[in-house]
């Protein structure tokens, strides 16, 4: 109990420790009170912690706990849960991966979907992925931009459908993007930033012509 206490103390440090201490010795008591903690924690790295902990705990108690949490008010609520939901791995979940989720206006929820989604996509359901996370194609600064890259490129050959269409988009942003990640997914090495910068320079050049 001791261990519960110290998820809510003041210091990160005494934080992180508890979350430790809870996964390092489950007990399914605690299960209510770290996805508590999860939607609250300021602290990233005892975030982390707090799924790890959650993990170590039986998927058949904490899995429910954490759909429940899909359907939060508390955006980093949702977030945590998608999060630590990938971590556990159950594809059985995937249903409770909704289009609202991938769509979340807060960048780090939708963040957070496009990871989940991808590690929990059934066989033969990624078109149909590649084609939602697409719509998403354009978004955000930098880092939600590489996320929702990263979350394509991880699904292979079945984005190049999504992508050739986002790059008749007629906003520019939404074609730099698509043609960024193509890019990306040709050259895993050619690095996110150069390749956002050749994609804005194809598009600032306009539309080429196509053979055929």
């Amino acid at each position: 109990m001791r261990g519960l206490q110290g998820l809510e103390d003041s210091n990160p440090s005494v934080r992180l420790r508890a979350a430790l201490a809870v996964g390092t010795d489950p007990d399914p008591r605690f299960i209510g009170k770290l996805i508590e903690r999860c939607a609250v924690e300021p602290e990233f790295h005892v975030r982390d912690m707090l799924t790890w902990a959650l993990t170590r705990h039986p998927a058949s108690m904490t899995v429910p706990e954490l759909l429940g949490e899909l359907r939060s008010e508390r955006a980093q609520a949702r977030s945590q849960a998608l999060h630590t939901l990938s971590k556990i791995g159950d594809r059985q979940v995937w249903p409770a991966i909704t289009r609202a989720l991938l769509t979340d206006a807060d960048d780090e929820v939708a963040r957070s979907a496009w990871r989940a989604a991808v590690v929990l996509v059934p066989e033969g359901e990624e078109p149909e992925l590649a084609g939602v996370l697409a719509t998403q194609l354009g978004r955000g600064e930098r880092a939600t931009r590489l996320s929702l890259s990263r979350a394509l490129i991880a699904l292979g050959e079945v984005i190049t459908p999504a992508l050739r269409d986002a790059m008749a988009d007629p906003d520019p942003g939404v074609r730099a993007h698509a043609l960024a990640t193509e890019r990306l997914l040709r050259d895993p090495d050619a690095g996110f930033e150069y390749a956002i910068e050749e994609a804005k320079r194809v598009v600032a050049l306009g539309p080429t012509r196509r053979e055929g």
